[in-house]
């Protein structure tokens, strides 16, 4: 089942999808029963509601080759805060000091159960669902191999997530899907989840034997190659294979 947050008529709902009511595109069912077209909410929110949330980077080999580092040898993580989370058809700034600003594509892993030194066999146990994140970076602030700094990933609504957070069960296989990322409707990065240097189930004992995991928590497990600079009137798209399609919007400074 795919899972959403709306606001509709000024209130937030849990929502579903459901079979399309229209040939524009899927309905939602809401918390109270209601079945709406998707296209008639006001706006959407991230599907969860982040606790912790955790990011990788460099874990795809081809990507730390794009931006001339070695590949790690252990995972690096690094936190966002909740403020950078927002949701579908969000939009999201562009500073107007910076030359280089770049979409991730990247498959999100929403941790359903408190977990702590959780073995990898048995990683995916812990697994609520999976959702499509786009984990924007300002290249003109990465200063060393430890890149994500402040200024590059905490920016306000700088993580597009969303639109669904499809239960794990409907995700057979998370480390064998397609992901690519279009910007106004042309493909600028394609890529696949076979090709994470550290899989899901490696991250999850990873990060469990490090700290308890708690229900709601978010883990970004990284992008491949084929970034490219976005700018104000930009559409992205980020797509993953039986998971979603997230839009963002790239505005310019007030």
């Amino acid at each position: 089942m795919k899972h959403a947050r709306v606001r509709y008529e000024g209130v937030v709902h849990a929502a579903t999808a459901t079979t399309p009511t229209t040939a524009e595109g899927e309905a939602l069912r809401l918390s109270d029963g209601r079945i709406i077209a998707a296209d008639a909410v006001e706006s959407w929110l991230p599907p969860v509601e982040p606790r912790t949330i955790f990011a990788l980077g460099l874990n795809y080999a081809d990507h730390a080759k794009e931006l001339a580092f070695k590949p790690p040898e252990t995972p690096l993580v690094f936190l966002k805060g909740p403020n950078t989370i927002t949701g579908h058809q969000s939009r999201t700034r562009r500073p107007a000091d910076v030359a280089f600003m770049h979409y991730e594509c990247e498959l999100a892993v929403v941790i359903g159960q408190t977990a702590r030194d959780v073995p990898r066999e048995r990683a995916y146990e812990v697994v609520a669902g999976y959702s499509v994140a786009n984990d924007y970076a300002i290249r003109d602030y990465l200063e060393n191999y430890y890149r994500p700094n402040l200024r590059v990933k905490n920016r306000d609504g700088c993580t597009p997530l969303g639109p669904w957070l499809v239960d794990a069960a409907d995700v057979p296989n998370p480390m064998d899907l397609r992901l690519r990322t279009l910007v106004n409707g042309v493909e600028t990065q394609s890529g696949g989840t076979r090709d994470m240097i550290f899989d899901v189930p490696h991250l999850i004992a990873y990060l469990s034997s490090i700290m308890t995991l708690s229900p709601g928590d978010v883990i970004l497990t990284g992008t491949p190659d084929g970034l490219a600079d976005v700018k104000p009137g930009d559409v992205v798209t980020t797509e993953i294979e039986g998971v979603g399609s997230l839009v963002n919007h790239i505005v310019g400074e007030l």
